[in-house]
């Protein structure tokens, strides 16, 4: 499909919205669970919360794809932003005349994630519409980019915001990015598939069997999507983690749990950068590959380290930071290359929910061996386990195959 001249334009209007979409949805995240940390001082709720922020997506993502491959793609990110608003806005008006109650916030996040789980493999989908083949993997690493800058400033401006305005009105400022981010959607034309007959509704299991069909006739996909999965199960929950080391293993404060935080966002930034500088030129294979072993190898490091050795730990975090994108962004350029536009909502959406499905495995088992053996000794086996991943996904021919061909 040819893409039109100036797309680099289109990239950027629709980029900018979802940054401010994404810094605004952040700042409320944040805000939430402080506010269901003050209001309940309970771990199970703030793991409720969380299991309610991803849940949807993991059970919905795997058929979800269906019908974003068979409907109008800037028309379902459209829908999706006025439901999470929509959404966000009940509790803006309760706010008004009460405290928000609990089961309300629950509910709310339920409600986004649903929105979310249509939205997210809707924006990757869109951007091979836009980004010519040759510049995906470059403009993958621009992509992250705007993500990064929204994480980096997202924990300053919600310290901020929370200390001075109710939980209500730093709701509003999520609608508004959100309607930002119609906004743009709205400005920026993008082309639509060829038509195909959808005279009938949706058999959605034999739809995401021809998706699955497709993409295991592409070699080297599956490879892909399996060391993705087994990725997540380690990934995820290391994040999870983080404040638990800083402050009980090397006795850290408040504070400096958050300048991990923001360190190591400050290095998914510059990973986006260098991707979006060199990423028309990189070996892929190598950049997966080498991506989990420069991640790997700071959490091994991370277990390895004394007590006094947080600053040690702020700079491998800022190292961790820089391998992310070199694997998301390259993996999702995979995908938008090799899969066929008319499929690549519901592989995009599969591969989403295996990562999401694989999160509780690896948070369950995380919290149970980080209690019982120490937080530290856990990061160094998960180091361990990360660079034999990354081994493996080095000696694999088929995965090599489906980078570079």
């Amino acid at each position: 499909m040819l893409k039109s001249q100036n797309w680099k334009t289109k990239f950027i209007l629709l980029w900018s919205g979802q940054a401010v979409s994404i810094l605004t949805s952040s700042v409320l995240q944040m805000a939430l669970v402080w506010y269901l940390t003050e209001k309940t001082g309970s771990a199970a709720i703030l793991s409720f919360a969380t299991l309610i922020g991803f849940l949807p997506q993991a059970i919905l993502g795997t058929f979800i794809g269906v019908y974003i491959d068979r409907y109008n793609r800037k028309t379902i990110m459209i829908v999706s932003d006025l439901l999470i608003a929509a959404a966000s806005l009940v509790l803006v008006v309760v706010g008004f005349w009460r405290d928000l109650p609990i089961w309300m916030i629950m509910a709310v996040l339920f409600i986004r994630s649903i929105g979310t789980a249509f939205h997210y493999p809707s924006l990757q989908a869109v951007t091979p519409l836009i980004v010519p083949k040759d510049q995906l993997t470059k403009y993958a690493g621009y992509s992250q980019s705007f993500e990064s800058v929204s994480m980096v400033a997202s924990p300053a401006i919600a310290a901020v915001l929370f200390g001075l305005w109710d939980l209500n009105i730093i709701v509003l400022l999520d609608v508004g990015g959100a309607l930002f981010a119609v906004l743009m959607l709205c400005i920026v034309a993008i082309p639509n598939l060829p038509r195909q007959s959808h005279s009938t509704a949706p058999h959605v299991i034999k739809e995401v069997k021809a998706g699955l069909s497709i993409l295991k006739q592409e070699k080297g996909l599956t490879s892909l999507l399996a060391i993705s999965a087994l990725y997540a199960v380690i990934y995820f929950p290391i994040g999870t983690l983080y404040p638990l080391i800083t402050m009980t293993y090397f006795g850290g404060t408040f504070a400096q749990s958050s300048l991990v935080e923001v360190v190591f966002s400050v290095g998914m930034l510059l990973g986006s950068l260098l991707l979006g500088m060199f990423g028309g030129k990189i070996n892929k294979a190598k950049a997966i590959s080498g991506s989990i072993a420069l991640y790997g190898a700071g959490v091994m490091l991370t277990g390895l380290l004394p007590p006094t050795g947080l600053a040690v730990f702020v700079f491998l975090s800022a190292l961790m930071g820089i391998s992310v994108p070199f694997y998301t962004g390259v993996e999702t350029s995979i995908l938008q290359m090799k899969i066929k536009e008319e499929y690549l909502g519901r592989v995009l959406s599969l591969s989403s929910s295996i990562s999401m499905v694989a999160m509780p495995l690896g948070l369950v088992l995380s919290g149970t061996f980080a209690e019982v053996i120490g937080v530290e000794k856990w990061f160094f086996i998960l180091g361990v386990l990360t660079l034999l991943l990354a081994v493996v996904s080095a000696m694999m021919p088929s995965l090599k195959h489906c980078c570079d061909s």
